[in-house]
């Protein structure tokens, strides 16, 4: 499996526009190879040719499920059929017992974490997950989060036919969406499989995956994590079920946090650009007939045939998102060893466990540069909890709180760089914004209005 999203590549930008020059002869713009046929530079008889394979490939892949239908641009029901197939035949379902310590683990991290953040708890409710259970929960915010990478290209495709294949296109480019589901959808259904083997926590890479209000921790995976290291596994199970309920706190009672995180890696997919030369060189050298064979089409996008190129606003969007996630996780960092570290004595090993899993790409860095096309940056997790470390020290855990009142209060990626100014601004503040986040912001929000209203009614206000 492609280590990038849907086959993408990351070839460098000079071998891309070294292969453009040199595809860019007869035909060189034509990203599906067309210009190559008859004397008009469009061949419909090829096109006839090409959809007698590419139905008979569908007829032979169209099997998701019940019905076989696909309702979007990724095919979810082969997603969730080949992510359980990795799972085995059989899972173990969650014994009462295990349960009933999964829930006794949440409780006592609740009642710790009262003392280390002034936000309330936040789920409504601890569950234990088997990783079928994950992959049930998770799978309507995967589609969220995957959909519009699928959309851009399956878009792009349409785009870059010629204006005469697009006329002679239409029950082609149908074909081409359901085929690109299905390549989608099996992608997408292996890095699951492959990450509900080990994922632990549901916020388990800093992202709100389960359902709102749900805490959930997997047992099976967390027994295998314990392994080999030197702490109960009980003490284990207490400490990830205070990073769950610390992050579950925060989604619930931020209110626009769910919604930052998810819309940054929505608007990063939305920003993506395919250069087309490399499918161009597959288009001029692939043999039709093969198109019969699924595996081939398969092969084709996950072999790196397509190369995003970055825009500005997505290297915006990924900042963005990449600072909100440390943000987050370096806060459940501090929050948690305040409330854990002196109770339980292997706290900060097993924190520093945690950092060298993510360090190393673990499976759940992996996962997410696989499906959405982003590479989480676990340098900026430790400044992130520098910086909280430093605002709870020197501001005290109600000012390092009401930072999250709204996004416009949180530090950026300069802070997190630079900490010393920000730390500043909350102390410097007196009767500031620190002191009362929400009132400041409403005072802003009506004084703009204000203005608002004034330059309605003084036409020659603007002029003057």
């Amino acid at each position: 499996m492609s280590d990038l999203p849907f086959g993408f590549s990351n070839r460098d930008d000079d071998e891309s526009g070294k292969r453009r020059d040199e595809a860019n002869g007869p035909g060189g713009n034509d990203p599906f190879g067309f210009g190559a046929a008859g004397a008009g530079g469009f061949d419909p008889s090829q096109l006839g040719q090409m959809l007698t394979q590419l139905g008979q490939m569908i007829s032979g892949m169209g099997q998701a499920g019940p019905g076989g239908a696909q309702a979007g641009p990724v095919n979810y029901d082969v997603a969730k059929r080949l992510a359980r197939q990795q799972l085995g035949a059989t899972v173990a379902p969650i014994t009462a017992k295990t349960t009933s310590a999964v829930s006794d683990a949440a409780h006592l991290a609740e009642l710790w974490l009262d003392g280390a953040t002034t936000l309330p708890a936040g789920a409504t409710r601890t569950v234990a997950w088997t990783a079928n259970d994950w992959i049930e929960e998770t799978l309507p915010t995967w589609k969220r989060l995957c959909d519009p990478v699928a959309e851009q290209i399956s878009g792009m495709w349409t785009a870059q036919l010629p204006e005469e294949a697009k006329q002679f296109a239409g029950p082609m480019v149908g074909m081409l969406g359901q085929m690109g589901g299905l390549a989608f959808g099996s992608q997408l259904g292996q890095a699951l499989g492959q990450l509900a083997k080990e994922v632990l926590t549901s916020t388990d890479i800093g992202l709100p995956l389960g359902p709102a209000g749900t805490a959930a921790l997997l047992p099976t995976a967390i027994s295998a994590f314990s392994e080999g290291l030197e702490q109960p596994e009980s003490e284990i199970m207490v400490f990830l079920a205070a990073r769950e309920a610390a992050h579950q706190r925060l989604f619930a009672h931020v209110p626009w946090l769910r919604q930052q995180v998810l819309g940054a890696v929505e608007d990063y997919a939305r920003g993506i650009k395919m250069d087309f030369s490399a499918l161009e060189e597959a288009a001029q050298n692939i043999d039709p007939m093969s198109l019969s064979d699924p595996s081939k089409l398969e092969e084709l996008l996950s072999q790196g045939t397509f190369e995003p190129q970055t825009t500005p606003e997505q290297k915006q969007a990924l900042e963005r998102l990449e600072t909100l996630l440390a943000l987050i996780e370096g806060w459940v960092d501090v929050v948690v060893t305040d409330a854990v570290g002196e109770r339980l004595p292997g706290a900060g090993a097993l924190s520093e466990t945690l950092r060298r899993r993510r360090a190393t790409g673990g499976p759940a860095e992996q996962t997410f540069a696989t499906l959405v096309g982003l590479e989480l940056r676990p340098r900026k997790v430790r400044e992130a909890a520098a910086l909280w470390r430093r605002l709870t020290t020197d501001a005290g855990m109600e000012r390092r709180d009401g930072v999250w009142a709204h996004p416009d209060l949180l530090p950026d990626s300069s802070d997190l760089d630079s900490p010393a100014g920000f730390i500043d601004s909350v102390l410097g503040g007196g009767t500031g914004a620190f002191d009362d986040p929400l009132a400041q912001l409403a005072e802003t929000e009506a004084r703009e209005r204000d203005e608002a209203e004034r330059g309605k009614t003084d036409p020659d206000a603007d002029q003057s």
